[in-house]
């Protein structure tokens, strides 16, 4: 039953046994401690393995353990009893990891393998697939790539081969995380390879699969492949978190962002934790959305509700929350024009950067990158924006990354345009300015910035250049104080920027300020 992941068969046959009768027989309760750590009751778990371990001690002597035993032990299994210290230990390490407390998952892991021996694959697989985790959880990925690698051998020998094509999806988030996203693709193949072997068997955990393939492609941005897989995924069975979150992205892509938004309210609601860290939450992916919609004060009160500080701790379980954080200012900075909060933005992102770097998560680096070639972007810093800009590019084109910038929408698209003029991947940037051009709503703004200005606005922004106050301009123009301001927003909203020294200088940068303009009468 526990090989099977049949929990909840478990938890019907246990729940109606008299409560003292499962109290004297040590290893029917670590089993019934299985089977609600698998239902998600981690409590009532954790006081079934207590009673356990109290028969163990008494086991030892009159003095080993307490004294508030009822009745005489049984033992129905003489063998799965000289396991059970090393069966606690095992479990003592998922509770553990499965309430955050990594140092205790830690100890109890090792522990586990110094008790059990070396031919019992299942325990020293799950204990080593629990270091992995907690390493995962901690930011070590390479460690944790290598132990939960070693785990999910280990499981897969002991037979249990729903745990070790579960494990798949860990591995290729770990390696996407590295910035590795074609090794995770070839990890999901080799798991698929297994699910095919035991094709007779319905697998959820194939399902997961799917999606996570799904995602890879939409990185690529075949939407198309994506859907497949998707609808691939949705064939072998309900609908899981990964596969709401894998449809959100997928609708975001094609500039559904109403529809991506209901899928992640979906994901949010059906997340039940476990295990594995959730280091890109459902809630974060939201705040992204709405600012890609415009919906800047939504994202601020996702910020104030988790308790977001430039000054916080950093670690990985945050990373990408702060990374999204680091966006909200930005796009703060770009509404209220507040320098301070800027300086505080870029300050913040260069403590992500260094963080990531030293843990090794690349793909967490390129995302920092493009977090700061845009908040250069926003002071009208051009050159300053093409220097992340360049390395992001570089980690970016040998994994096909296409979405990563293409999301972005209209700043990064003129950041690309600009890098292509200065000899920067041209080839590469003319891919991904392909795909700015697919997109139904942000992304459908030209990538070339010169085409975003109407022939008005271009006259305005060659008189911005100058040293004209705005009545003076307007008289120039021959329109309202009024109109010139409206027009002037749009030049703003359109470059990227929030005052008028910012816009002269992308203007210059990008080369407007050079085109041709008639001359005004």
């Amino acid at each position: 039953m526990r090989r099977g992941k049949r929990g909840a068969a478990m938890l019907g046959w246990l729940k109606p046994l008299p409560d003292e009768l499962v109290r004297r027989r040590p290893v029917l309760g670590a089993a019934y401690a299985w089977a609600l750590m698998a239902g998600g009751d981690l409590q009532a778990a954790q006081d079934r393995l207590r009673d356990a371990e109290r028969w163990l001690a008494a086991k030892q002597g009159p003095t080993a353990g307490p004294s508030d035993l009822s009745g005489e032990m049984i033992v129905a299994d003489e063998e799965e009893f000289l396991r059970l210290p090393g069966t606690i230990a095992g479990y003592r390490a998922a509770l553990a990891q499965a309430r955050g407390d990594i140092p205790a998952a830690v100890r109890h892991a090792r522990l586990a393998l110094e008790l059990v021996p070396e031919d019992d694959h299942l325990r020293r697989g799950a204990a080593n697939a629990l270091l992995g985790l907690a390493a995962w959880t901690s930011g070590d990925l390479e460690a944790a790539h290598r132990t939960f690698s070693d785990g999910i051998a280990g499981v897969r020998m002991a037979g249990n081969i729903r745990d070790a094509i579960g494990g798949v999806a860990a591995l290729a988030d770990i390696r996407i995380t590295q910035g590795l996203l074609r090794q995770a693709m070839r990890t999901y193949e080799r798991g698929l390879e297994l699910a095919e072997e035991h094709d007779g068997q319905v697998f959820h955990e194939t399902a997961d699969i799917y999606a996570g393939m799904s995602e890879l492609y939409r990185e690529r941005d075949d939407r198309t492949a994506a859907m497949d897989l998707l609808s691939r995924s949705r064939e072998k069975g309900e609908v899981r978190y990964r596969w709401l979150v894998a449809m959100a992205r997928l609708r975001q892509a094609e500039g559904n962002l109403g529809g991506a938004l209901d899928l992640l309210d979906q994901a949010e609601r059906r997340y039940a934790g476990g295990l594995f860290p959730n280091a890109r939450p459902a809630a974060a992916l939201k705040a992204r959305a709405w600012l890609a919609q415009g919906r800047l004060d939504e994202a601020l009160d996702w910020a104030r509700e988790r308790s977001l500080s430039v000054r916080d701790d950093l670690s990985y379980l945050r990373e990408y929350e702060h990374m999204t954080f680091a966006r909200v200012l930005i796009a703060r900075y770009r509404r209220d024009g507040e320098e301070g909060g800027m300086r505080e933005a870029l300050g913040f992102a260069a403590r992500l950067l260094q963080a990531a770097e030293e843990g090794g998560r690349m793909g967490s680096v390129l995302d920092i990158l493009i977090v700061q070639a845009l908040a250069h972007h926003a002071r009208g810093d051009v050159p300053a924006s093409l220097a992340p800009l360049k390395r992001a590019l570089a980690l970016a084109e040998p994994e096909g990354c296409v979405r990563a910038f293409a999301d972005e929408g209209r700043p990064i698209a003129m950041l690309l345009d600009a890098a292509a003029k200065q000899g920067i991947a041209p080839s590469y940037i003319r891919r991904l300015l392909a795909a700015f051009g697919k997109a139904d709503t942000r992304a459908a703004a030209s990538p070339t910035p010169i085409e975003q200005l109407s022939e008005r606005e271009r006259e305005v922004l060659q008189l911005l250049e100058t040293d004209m106050s705005g009545p003076e301009l307007a008289r120039r123009l021959h329109v309202s104080l009024n109109t010139l301001r409206t027009h002037t927003k749009n030049i703003y909203d359109k470059l990227g920027v929030n005052n008028r020294r910012a816009a002269v200088r992308v203007a210059e940068e990008l080369g407007l300020l050079r085109q041709a303009v008639p001359p005004i009468e």
